[in-house]
């Protein structure tokens, strides 16, 4: 290993079945792992809710803690990418404290907006025993109700953005306030969306590079059941890139006439699932943040770095997990999903 040049890693196409361990070593040893590996000065946004959640799940619960599609998506891309930014807004409850969990991770809180005087967005939910489930139990909108997004000057520069789960109409307002079109476009959604804002969500998916979408969710927006069939309607709307997430089943790339599946880690125990799907998109887009490459074969190792952290952080309440992770601890996690893949004929 100790050969293997950046160029050799960059470059690498081996995706297929006989060359999967081999790639994912590499992979584990050389890329993400270090920030300094690559030196990239563009940077990555991040939009999306930045939140309080309280849950109920089979193992637990908790009171108000770290939520929201921008806090897991952020630190996720952090372990990736060292020039991640995120824009949200929080009110005046959230607190130095809560904001200094992304500081630590040298990520950029300028774009959050503070609210004096008001309260943060508030979701609770409890799980049911098989996880899969939920019922939600409180949706306090509070400063999320009229989000602005702003752009500071200093975001200008991104080359990346993840537009998360958001209303269209904002996601669109805040790809359009950036002064040149970022070189990937990541946006994920929900069938929420889709039941009260179809024909904004159909406007945006004009505008985007990748989506990312669940399983029920990709056969709502296409009208089909088959998830094949299902992508080939989604990519007509405009994405040149689908990735449809199915959980503990893994997740499916679709784009450039192929198809690249990825396994789920088999886990003993799911202690909360709240932001998986999140976490996967931030590791996702941070992984082709670093390397500089939206290829078809660069998105493959995106997606198995993306649905590496989000294993992690199914195995403590909220943000908790993605908030210390090392970098051995990466290392042998993507060594796991190697040998779930690796065999010969």
């Amino acid at each position: 290993m100790d050969n293997v040049n950046s160029k050799e890693l960059i470059n690498w196409t081996g995706f297929d079945l006989l060359h999967m361990h081999r790639f994912l070593a590499m992979f584990a040893a050389h890329i993400c792992l270090n920030t300094l590996f690559l030196s990239i000065i563009m940077s990555l946004i991040i939009l999306g809710s930045v939140a309080f959640d309280a849950l109920e799940t089979p193992f637990g619960k908790t009171d108000k803690i770290v939520g929201g599609a921008a806090s897991y998506a952020a630190l996720a891309a952090s372990y990736c990418y060292d020039q991640v930014k995120i824009i949200g807004v929080v009110g005046e409850d959230f607190g130095e404290n809560n904001l200094s969990k992304f500081s630590k991770h040298h990520i950029d809180i300028t774009g959050i907006q503070i609210k004096q005087g008001e309260k943060s967005f508030f979701w609770s939910g409890k799980y049911h025993n098989d996880m899969n489930s939920r019922d939600t139990l409180i949706t306090e909108l509070n400063v999320l109700a009229d989000f602005d997004p702003i752009i500071p000057p200093s975001y200008q520069d991104a080359n990346y953005i993840l537009l998360g789960n958001l209303s269209p109409q904002v996601q669109l307002k805040a790809l359009e306030r950036l002064d040149k079109r970022p070189q990937l476009v990541v946006l994920d959604t929900m069938n929420f969306w889709m039941d009260i804002a179809l024909d904004d969500l159909k406007n945006i998916l004009k505008q985007v590079d990748v989506l990312t979408i669940n399983d029920e969710e990709a056969r709502q927006l296409s009208g089909q059941y088959s998830l094949v069939k299902a992508a080939e309607v989604i990519l007509r709307l405009g994405p040149s890139y689908l990735i449809i997430k199915k959980g503990e089943h893994g997740a499916l790339l679709f784009g450039e006439n192929r198809i690249f599946s990825a396994p789920a880690l088999p886990l003993a125990e799911v202690f909360d699932p709240t932001g998986a799907g999140d976490t996967f998109a931030g590791g996702f887009i941070g992984y082709l943040a670093h390397v500089n490459a939206t290829d078809f074969d660069s998105m493959k190792a995106a997606v198995i770095y993306g649905s590496a952290l989000a294993s992690f952080c199914v195995e403590k309440f909220g943000t908790e997990r993605l908030e210390n992770l090392t970098k051995q601890e990466i290392n042998e996690r993507i060594e796991s999903f190697s040998q779930l893949t690796a065999f010969t004929i």
